[in-house]
């Protein structure tokens, strides 16, 4: 098993396997579906972002993404890198704490709707894979044990009487013209299981029943196929199942189409003539902490009205360069733009930028004028590493074009990872997020701190 994080760690690969590793990925990269986690450079980027091959060495080091790559018999797991230390390796037990925390953020994200199970593998070796498809084999297979989602899909048939419309070509063309003429063409709506809902849950299974190794999730997911016997094979892609709606009354079934969405835009599996295989499932960071508070401040955070990627302002007078900050947060009272940064920020006291770039400051600015909003937050995260207070910068700037109006721009480090949750403290807690209880209370603490603060 190979552990790195986020941009920090190198570690030592099979010379075997080293170039067919980055060929599977560049031809992952290349076929990959165009994802909501992706922005739009990286949908149109040809480069593979997932792992820095350094021939050399032999050596992988990862980029910004985190999950799992199994192929052939190594599992690679991609960590992020706040939880980096540079002076121990991480051991089994620290991975599956960190991939807890994952867990538990990808909670939150608005992408996602997840049931608060108890992970149910007993197997300390299970990785962020194994747990994902147990959250997911184990709700569909309650669910469609209970309920079949149908609906109404158009069908055409050849009926002995008239049902719905005729289809006259086809009548005129295969059964008139050839002496069947007491068969009749019809198009008609039915009430069918074999629908595209269907037919997802199943493409999902099939891909996750050829990457797991754990037997429970084999067993359930082979009842979820047998469940869907019934239904055709059919390839769906992520985009498609994301459009599909549910009245009220199938509403529990959203959650099984999130998951499908996020195996499907995040997860590939590929085999090179039957005998070299990958499996990988990967989630750019960077979009996750943003999703992550996003959905945090929505559902925890009372009074306050975020909305996400806010569109319409431009830069420049030709509308050429658009402005989206992350967040913008309506109190009510107030605006506040927040944008998150998914960054290591040190404490330095000899710091006078007092750890914001350069860069952020001058987008913070850009939203300011544009949006009209002069109160602005910058969310870091804290890393392992860093000590219990949350800490807080403050630049003031003032508008000398906008009669020496103040601009407000602050940086904070939040909590969103609790050194005390360990392996052995998952394994003593009933349901899976039971053990974030604490860091939920002192983030949300946090933010409702933040928020509250007001300025002369």
């Amino acid at each position: 098993m190979i552990n790195l994080f986020e941009y920090q760690n190198k570690a030592n690969f099979s010379e075997e396997h080293f170039e067919n590793l980055e060929v599977f990925l560049d031809d992952i990269w290349n076929k990959r579906e165009k994802s909501s986690y992706y922005n739009e450079d990286e949908n149109r980027e040809e480069v593979q972002h997932f792992l820095q091959f350094l021939h050399k060495s032999n050596q992988l080091k990862s980029n910004k993404y985190v999950g799992v790559i199994h192929f052939e018999d190594q599992t690679i797991n991609l960590l992020p890198k706040i939880f980096h230390v540079a002076s121990k390796e991480a051991s089994d037990h620290d991975v599956r704490a960190i991939y807890a925390h994952v867990l538990w953020w990808l909670s939150y994200c608005r992408k996602l709707k997840f049931p608060n199970y108890q992970t149910g593998l007993n197997n300390e070796q299970a990785d962020f894979c194994e747990i994902l498809i147990y959250l997911f084999s184990k709700y569909t297979k309650e669910l469609l044990s209970s309920s079949i989602y149908q609906k109404y899909v158009e069908v055409e048939n050849e009926l002995s009487f008239v049902k719905g419309r005729i289809d006259f070509d086809s009548y005129i063309t295969n059964n008139l013209s050839r002496g069947r003429n007491h068969k009749v063409s019809c198009v008609y709506d039915s009430f069918e299981m074999d629908n595209n809902f269907n037919q997802c849950i199943k493409q999902v299974t099939k891909l996750l029943l050829s990457a797991t190794k754990d037997n429970q999730n084999k067993r359930n997911l082979y009842d979820i196929l047998f469940l869907l016997d019934e239904v055709s094979d059919a390839v769906i892609s992520a985009d498609e199942c994301r459009k599909i709606l549910f009245n009220p009354m199938f509403s529990s079934f959203e959650t099984v189409r999130d998951y499908c969405v996020l195996f499907l835009e995040n997860s590939v599996s590929f085999n090179y003539k039957n005998s070299l295989k990958l499996f990988a499932f990967l989630l750019p960071m960077e979009y996750v902490f943003e999703d992550f508070l996003f959905g945090f401040i929505d559902r925890e955070i009372e009074g306050v009205n975020p909305k996400g990627q806010a569109t319409g302002k431009y830069l420049d007078e030709s509308k050429t360069f658009g402005l989206k900050p992350d967040l913008i947060l309506d109190l009510g009272h107030k605006k506040i733009i927040a944008d998150t940064k998914y960054k290591m920020v040190y404490a330095d006291t000899n710091d006078n930028k007092k750890g914001i770039s350069q860069p952020d400051l001058y987008q913070m600015l850009a939203y300011a004028i544009r949006f009209n909003i002069t109160d602005i937050k910058l969310f870091y995260p804290k890393t392992i590493l860093s000590n219990g207070d949350t800490n807080h910068n403050s630049i003031q700037i003032k508008d000398t074009l906008a009669e020496n109006t103040s601009i407000i721009i602050e940086a904070y480090k939040l909590s969103i990872l609790d050194k005390n949750i360990t392996s052995e403290s998952l394994n003593n807690c009933k349901r899976l997020f039971d053990n974030f209880e604490d860091l939920r209370s002192k983030l949300k603490e946090e933010l409702e701190e933040i928020l509250a603060l007001k300025y002369n």
